[in-house]
């Protein structure tokens, strides 16, 4: 906060204001605030009225200043939407990748701007189609890929080195496989490295925080991946995102907005750490940074999330990395809005609750935005409903003009307050986990862990006591109302799949296979990046089981710490 010469407002004239608010409470509005105390969804109280008295510490340089300018809570960009518009990312995922290719072709004739790809269960945890542990889930949920072949239709028509690719990969021992062969799929079409623009998740924390597969790496084995892959990244492809720090399935699982956004800045500071002690300069990585938030109903404090997330970034990068270019100082994210509020009853109301939270990331300077479409609490959606999805977004773009001023909240008291107090709560977490020796050390011991499930198991209560009110669920439930939606009918994948998979290995050069795989296993124990060995073993057609097969053996497997 501010000196006091440099504070925005004019002291005696907040103290009138605090004066004239005593009176407003007594002589008009009678002392009627409400029976109860008001709280923000983080548990951050919410005065009645708010005016410039709370930012009397405020200073608008230091504090706010200008989009495009230290600290960033107004924008990354100085222009920003009327520069370019947040891109159109709309998630697209199913059945076997012939199937999915359609459906991101439709987007894209559609208006879509980006894609956005979710992969199902057995290939987002490592195993082939034909593996027992994929039984009943092969493209469900998500496409199907097995090896290069499928990712080179998945992507078949798909101009990819004019658009960019969100490949969601949560886990790191799958994101270096998948981007694996994303790259060799490009090379394969002569397309340079650096004309690629995309994102990976690739957050060591959805493999041993969030995710539920039956085998699971540890932490540092994970860990270490994640970071291979940014390492890589940032020498070979100058315009990928490697790494979308996963707010998003943090929050889904049961965090507040505050632990969200502290988590995912606690794992950059994390990786900046690894990266550099392994010889990087922070400006080599960190400006291909991004992050991944998760947008629920509380609409402001959403809003104030966005915008204190880039004040506290900053600060990390500045102060205690001292990085020098900017681009390392900016916080770009994307959003989703919340699964977790999509409700299976009704679900039409779902289009609007998404619809309201896609406003709060507009509102919050979001560089790319997917809004869940109203039926995604039954299965992926229809193709009518992922149009509603994707011409919200163009309605939101087009028909409202919150575009077309930048950051159009700024100087709201509330707003103001509330950014401030999110900022403050967030550094505070940061600075527990911190204490606690990191990331990857709270991870381990589980610390993290009941932290998640601790705020998950209060949710839950407020739920079922009616005290978090959801409308046709606990608040005016209609009863004996039949749900009469369009449900989306997966295509057979399994037997597909598994076909491909028999001629996969019929027509491979196997000695060319076991050379790859012989050599990945060894660089598994040594200190090299694993990426270009990864790279080698899809080139030999190696699948994407084969490859976490051997990450499995050789970095063992690890129990989630529950007692």
């Amino acid at each position: 906060m501010a000196n006091s010469e440099k504070k925005l407002f004019d002291q005696e004239m907040l103290q009138r204001i605090e004066a004239e608010k005593v009176r407003w409470n007594k002589e008009t509005l009678k002392g009627k605030a409400g029976e109860e105390n008001y709280y923000t969804e983080s548990g951050i109280p919410i005065d009645i009225l708010y005016t410039p008295a709370h930012l009397k510490e405020l200073d608008y340089f230091q504090d706010l200043g200008f989009p495009g300018e230290a600290p960033y809570v107004r924008g990354v960009y100085p222009n920003m939407y009327r520069g370019r518009l947040f891109t159109v990312r709309q998630l697209s995922g199913f059945g076997a990748p012939e199937d999915c290719n359609i459906r991101i072709k439709f987007l894209l004739d559609n208006g879509a701007t980006g894609v956005n790809i979710v992969f199902d269960l057995p290939t987002v945890r490592g195993y082939n189609s034909d593996d027992p542990e994929a039984e009943g889930n092969v493209g469900a949920c998500g496409v199907a890929i097995d090896s290069l072949e499928d990712m080179e239709a998945l992507f078949e028509g798909v101009p990819i080195d004019e658009i960019s690719s969100s490949v969601v990969t949560h886990m790191p021992s799958t994101t270096v496989v998948l981007m694996a062969m994303y790259t060799v799929m490009a090379e394969k079409r002569g397309i340079p490295l650096e004309k690629l623009s995309g994102t990976n998740q690739n957050d060591f924390l959805m493999e041993t925080t969030i995710g539920s597969a039956p085998e699971i790496l540890p932490p540092k084995a994970s860990f270490r991946l994640q970071c291979d892959a940014i390492e890589y990244a940032s020498k070979n492809l100058p315009r990928w995102n490697p790494v979308s720090y996963n707010g998003y399935n943090l929050r889904e699982a049961g965090t507040s907005a505050v632990q969200e956004v502290a988590i995912a800045i606690a794992n950059a500071i994390a990786t900046a750490e690894e990266l550099i002690r392994r010889g990087n300069k922070i400006d080599d990585f960190a400006k291909r940074m991004s992050f991944f938030w998760d947008l629920c109903n509380d609409f402001f404090e959403e809003i104030a999330k966005c915008r204190a997330s880039r004040i506290v970034f900053q600060e990390v990068m500045r102060d205690r990395f001292n990085a020098k270019d900017i681009k390392s100082q900016l916080m770009r994210f994307h959003v989703q809005t919340a699964g977790i509020t999509l409700t299976a009853v009704e679900p039409l109301n779902n289009i609007a609750r998404s619809a309201i939270q896609g406003l709060a990331a507009i509102l919050g300077g979001s560089q790319s935005l997917h809004i869940d479409s109203f039926d995604e609490a039954y299965s992926a959606p229809t193709e009518e409903a992922a149009l509603v999805s994707l011409r919200t977004q163009q309605i939101l773009q087009t028909e409202t003009n919150v575009v077309n001023t930048v950051d159009p909240l700024a100087g709201s008291y509330y707003v103001e307050t509330l950014t401030q107090e999110m900022a403050k709560l967030i550094r505070e977490y940061v600075a527990t986990i911190e204490a606690k020796g990191g990331l990857v050390a709270v991870t381990e011991n589980g610390w993290l862990h009941r932290e998640i499930s601790d705020f998950a198991y209060k949710q839950q209560k407020k739920i079922e006591s009616g005290e978090h009110k959801i409308v046709g669920v606990n608040y005016f439930p209609m009863e004996h109302k039949e749900t009469d939606i369009d449900v989306f009918r997966y295509p057979e994948t399994e037997g597909r799949q598994k076909e491909k998979l028999a001629q996969l290995r019929q027509k491979r050069d196997q000695g060319k296979l076991d050379k790859a795989l012989g050599i990945l296993r060894d660089k598994c124990h040594s200190d090299e990046n694993i990426m270009p060995y990864v790279k080698d073993a899809v080139e030999a057609l190696a699948t994407l089981g084969e490859i976490e097969e051997i990450f499995r053996e050789e970095f063992g497997l690890w129990q989630f710490p529950l007692a």
